[in-house]
């Protein structure tokens, strides 16, 4: 998988019923002169306007629990009101600056000049500006175009080209004259090659290795189709983090990752975790897809059984109209109670924010677990 980093465009909206208290108002279409035994214009408007503002009033006016979708971990949640049912502006708290800054262009220009590429540009991650003005950056391998064309993905889905083996030696060059110390490598999928590409992510790390010893590597791989000797290829290869995105619950698995399986991806995780007490795994969800609060606990719960230690929640963003339309927007508030939760039944870090994406904060990430752990 390729981290979920996904710029929304919210602009158009087909026609979707939306349930509001057991009854049915048509969100696009003047069906019914009436919403919910409302009689005038204006009551009309209301209740339309409690929707977008994200909370559905429920029989006793709370907001709905554990049955809708817009429900959190305790019950109770911010109600759906996702570009699908109108076209709605992206909340206050997904605007970000322009990128632009000094650190910034230095990398792109170091990007073109290498022919390497990253998934921040790819993926159109909404956090671009921020981590290249820090100097991090995740470097996509393998090429830009997947054999995989999951609904909410940007990168091109196709026929990759053939690999090219000096791109470790470049990818090491690039990190070196940065001046890295943190590191995150991922790819697109190559199912195409008989490993999936373990060897690549291998080389790169190798590569790194002989150039910068102290630089710790991160790598987010595909799942190489349930290839464990591929898997097993990379953990002795010996990053520190061992990351493969889940990217959304078991309930929807089959829609948002046609070419992915949830149980398969959770082995892959249990592995990795298997065969290094050393290498910290991780993995991560999108929110906004259409899940339910008791999809996210069974999700959590699968993630601790199967060792994760690291974990990160973000919002989906829609990449163009042609792409899965967001189910809804899921409030600052909401990503907190999904932090505690994660924390309180032991997962060591969770990233849970709107604009999280896999590689947020890796840097951090790894600092502060090596802090805690003395």
């Amino acid at each position: 998988m390729v981290c979920s980093d996904r710029r929304g465009d919210v602009s158009w909206a087909p026609f979707r019923p939306v349930q509001l208290d057991q009854r049915v108002l048509c969100a696009s279409s003047p069906c019914d002169p009436r919403v919910d035994g409302a009689s005038t214009s204006k009551e009309r408007m209301k209740q339309l306007n409690v929707l977008r503002s994200g909370r559905v009033p429920g029989p006793n006016g709370r907001a709905p629990g554990s049955n809708g979708c817009g429900s959190g971990p305790n019950g109770v949640g911010v109600a759906s009101y996702g570009a699908e049912a109108w076209p709605a502006r992206k909340p206050p708290w997904l605007k970000v600056r322009a990128p632009g800054g000094h650190n910034y262009r230095r990398l792109k220009s170091l990007m073109r000049g290498q022919e390497l590429h990253s998934v921040c540009e790819e993926a159109h991650c909404p956090n671009i500006g921020e981590c290249w003005d820090a100097g991090t950056a995740t470097f996509l391998i393998m090429g830009e175009v997947c054999t995989r064309n999951c609904p909410y993905c940007a990168i091109a889905h196709g026929r990759p080209e053939s690999l090219d083996e000096d791109e470790p030696r470049r990818v090491a060059e690039a990190v070196e004259r940065l001046g890295l110390n943190h590191v995150v490598i991922t790819s697109v999928d190559r199912d195409d090659l008989p490993d999936g590409g373990a060897r690549m992510f291998v080389d790169v790390i190798r590569e790194i290795r002989s150039r910068l010893p102290q630089c710790s590597i991160e790598v987010l791989t595909p799942d190489f189709r349930g290839d464990l000797d591929a898997v097993r290829a990379v953990v002795d290869a010996g990053p520190e983090i061992f990351d493969h995105n889940m990217e959304t619950v078991r309930r929807l698995h089959r829609t948002v990752r046609p070419g992915a399986r949830y149980d398969r991806s959770l082995r892959v995780l249990a592995y990795a975790r298997e065969l290094d007490a050393d290498v910290l795994i991780k993995t991560g969800i999108m929110l906004g897809l259409g899940e339910r609060g008791d999809d996210v606990r069974e999700f959590l719960d699968d993630a601790v059984a199967v060792g994760v230690q690291i974990l990160t929640l973000g919002q989906y963003l829609r990449p163009s109209r042609d792409h899965m339309p967001i189910d809804r927007y899921v409030s600052p508030e909401e990503f907190a109670e999904w932090k505690r939760l994660g924390q309180e039944i032991g997962i060591l870090h969770v990233e849970s924010g709107p604009l999280v994406r896999s590689s947020y904060h890796a840097r951090e990430q790894v600092t502060g677990l090596k802090e805690r752990a003395g």
